[in-house]
């Protein structure tokens, strides 16, 4: 418990409108989809905080593993690997080519910049191709 008590208090009440398709309310610990509220698991939700709160910044297996589970999981890698598999499956249009939560390989994830607009130039850069 005491390892987590930090995420309440680095806390953002704000909405954060990814894309017009993924809105995240930090403040309410609700996620949704097209509207549509998507149940996390607790886990799952910090997880997607401390990616989102790090937009566009790469985070290691290590920092995630510290940040969501805790220092004393330093040596179970598989479970940053399994979780973003879990919310890549609720968030992720198509989860095999993911456009939120991007693999940096062999490093780790990162979320994309919302904030940079780079959903907005893949999608630009998608519809040039022929």
């Amino acid at each position: 418990m005491l390892r987590r008590g930090n995420f309440s208090d680095d806390h953002d009440d704000g909405v954060i409108d990814v894309d017009g398709r993924l809105t995240i309310d930090f403040g309410r610990r609700q996620v949704f989809i097209n509207g549509e509220e998507v149940q996390l698991r607790p886990t799952e939700y910090r997880l997607l905080y401390h990616l989102v709160k790090n937009a566009g910044w790469v985070l290691t297996h290590d920092q995630i593993l510290a940040k969501v589970w805790g220092y004393e999981y330093e040596n179970e890698p598989h479970y940053v690997r399994l979780y973003i598999n879990y919310l890549r499956k609720k968030l992720e249009e198509d989860p095999a080519n993911p456009r939120y939560i991007l693999t940096e390989r062999g490093v780790g994830y990162r979320f994309v910049d919302y904030k940079r607009n780079d959903l907005r130039g893949e999608q630009e850069q998608e519809a040039k191709l022929p």
